[in-house]
């Protein structure tokens, strides 16, 4: 393999996205499209708290593109310079108290993550274990000009390479939806306890009655006006919570535009008016559940909107995976699954890191035992529900 050198870019713009892609295996939020849309509509710069800092690798030889001869991409690893810990769905804040209290600052601190989504996948992007070793080492090199290094959502194995060089391994807890092949929501509905499977009925009795009807838009179907209520609604959610939205019309447009392949668009109507919308991204292989909102409730219609119809469209497709995102217990008896997910944690000042890594001791037992009794309450018959 022709050596290598690291470079660290605050603008994808000078990567190639077909280079970018090949590296990122097809995952949708992790391309060069939904990166790029998070950094030009403004939702994650400098300004918002989140400046790029993409460790890349390289090496001297040219392959031919479009545009003629370029550099080739070797490896690759999304990292931020963050001055906050918003967006993120793996929590710190009680670290950042503690330093503040002990005079010390924790911003800016390193992080390796797709912002503002509680989505598990590859965080070094290569196709050798030295390349995400080189990508990992120079981001730890990186770190010690911040407090930390932290990886969030990585795989298995790279948490493993992540432990053996240094890093603390946290654990944490989502619920996700697994399709061994059903031929239909019904046959789904017929491997849940009867318990589950009567409320989800009941459930979606309860819209139908109400007179909600769904359009499931992908790609090029989702028009101009779909996309401004969606943000609408999406908008509203956070007023709701009394947030700051983190995501704006411009960067949702974005993705439609540039990346409609892995856009599903849910649009709830009464009386020929929408009411509800939810945004989905998905792969060949699985669907990630975003986010939604709604002008007006309606008994049941999150449910709908955001599993319901969203597992229909998994079945239709024969999606294996739906991941639906950070926390919700209430997901269990809709047929999810408790899935551990995985963070790893560098801090420079050793007696912080040091009480952290006790910490995480001890939470890693407690979530243990929180999985342990989720478990034992599965929805599904062949899994201990009754019938």
């Amino acid at each position: 393999m022709p050596e290598t050198h690291a470079r660290v870019l605050d603008d994808l713009s000078e990567v190639d996205p077909s280079d970018w892609n090949q590296l990122a295996g097809g995952h949708p939020m992790l391309s060069h499209e939904f990166f790029h849309a998070l950094h030009q509509s403004g939702c994650a710069t400098t300004d918002s708290g989140w400046l790029p800092q993409f460790i890349t690798l390289w090496d001297d030889a040219m392959i031919n593109g479009n545009g003629g001869p370029r550099p080739r991409l070797r490896a690759a690893m999304p990292l931020y310079l963050k001055s906050h810990s918003y967006g993120e769905y793996v929590f710190d804040w009680a670290w950042a108290d503690a330093y503040q209290r002990h005079g010390l600052a924790y911003y800016p601190k390193l992080l390796a993550a797709i912002p503002f989504s509680p989505v598990s996948g590859p965080r070094l992007l290569a196709a050798t274990d030295a390349e995400r070793t080189a990508l990992l080492r120079a981001a730890l090199a990186l770190a010690r000009n911040a407090s930390s290094l932290h990886v969030l959502f990585p795989q298995p194995a790279e948490a493993a390479l992540m432990q053996s060089e240094g890093m603390m391994l946290r654990s944490g807890v989502q619920f996700h939806w697994t399709n061994p092949g059903y031929g239909s929501f019904d046959e789904f509905l017929s491997q849940l306890a009867y318990d589950k499977r009567k409320k989800i009925k009941q459930e979606r009795r309860k819209v139908r009655e109400a007179g909600v009807s769904f359009r499931r838009l992908r790609g090029s179907e989702i028009k101009e006006g779909d996309w401004a209520f969606f943000a609408r609604c999406y908008n509203r959610t956070y007023r709701a919570h009394r947030s700051t939205p983190y995501l704006n019309l411009e960067f949702f447009q974005r993705l439609g535009q540039t990346m409609p392949q892995h856009v599903l668009l849910i649009v709830a109507q009464r009386e020929g008016r929408p009411i509800a919308s939810a945004l989905n991204l998905y792969s060949q292989e699985t669907l990630y559940g975003r986010y939604w909102g709604a002008e007006e409730y309606l008994p049941c219609l999150h449910f709908e909107a955001c599993y319901y119809q969203a597992l229909e469209f998994c079945i239709e497709q024969n999606i294996r995976v739906f991941e639906g995102g950070a926390q919700g217990e209430h997901k269990l008896a809709r047929g999810f699954l408790p899935v551990k997910t995985l963070s790893a944690h560098w801090l420079a000042h050793p007696e912080f890191s040091d009480a952290v890594e006790r910490f995480l001791e001890r939470e890693h037992q407690g979530i243990a035992r929180y999985v342990d009794e989720l478990n034992e309450h599965s929805p599904f018959k062949s899994m201990g529900g009754e019938e």
